[in-house]
């Protein structure tokens, strides 16, 4: 990975956000605006809680790396999510039922907060998809690159809760849900 940048946790009960910008991302929204996103996705989602996962702001050039490291796929990406949890340690949602194994399956000390996963996401690609017309659900949306980064906050925080969007049924519910997150409120 690309050095450190600054980090921070933040608390958003009753999760723990660890929040790590790294000094080449451009600052789109404040660490509270992103906490509060983050902890209402992972409450629609049904994360088990109390928890941590961690949101890192990076550019295309560890995307980039991450991207061929993981995926074996070139060049960047928008938003790669890491998940430490089995999709079975989430409630079922449309277009995937629960298996069964929970996330309270395996014991942790006392005191210790499991961590749902990472997401690591190209601030640089979203101010272009945004700027270029490739943004929103659809990539063709012309919009705020702010309102870039919050959907793929959103995104990323429902993969590593266990959402995908390769089946149609899943994926539209997927949709469904982060425009409801990204409403106002």
């Amino acid at each position: 990975m690309a050095p450190d940048g600054a980090q921070r946790s933040l608390y958003r009960a009753p999760w723990r956000i660890d929040l790590t910008v790294r000094p080449n991302a451009p600052h789109l929204l404040s660490a509270n605006a992103i906490a509060v996103l983050v902890a209402r996705a992972l409450a629609a989602a049904g994360a088990p809680s109390p928890a941590s996962i961690g949101v890192i702001l990076s550019d295309d050039a560890e995307l980039a790396g991450l991207n061929a490291t993981h995926l074996g796929a070139d060049g960047p990406t928008d938003v790669l999510s890491f998940p430490l949890l089995s999709p079975d340690a989430y409630p079922e949602h449309p277009g995937r039922s629960a298996g069964g194994a929970r996330a309270d399956a395996f014991p942790l000390p006392p005191g210790t907060r499991p961590h749902l996963g990472d997401i690591v996401l190209s601030v640089e690609r979203a101010i272009a998809q945004a700027a270029g017309g490739q943004g929103g659900q659809t990539g063709d949306i012309r919009w705020n690159a702010a309102d870039e980064l919050r959907l793929l906050l959103v995104h990323g925080v429902l993969h590593v809760a266990g959402w995908d969007h390769a089946d149609a049924t899943e994926g539209a519910a997927m949709r469904s849900l982060e425009q409801d997150l990204l409403a106002p409120t």
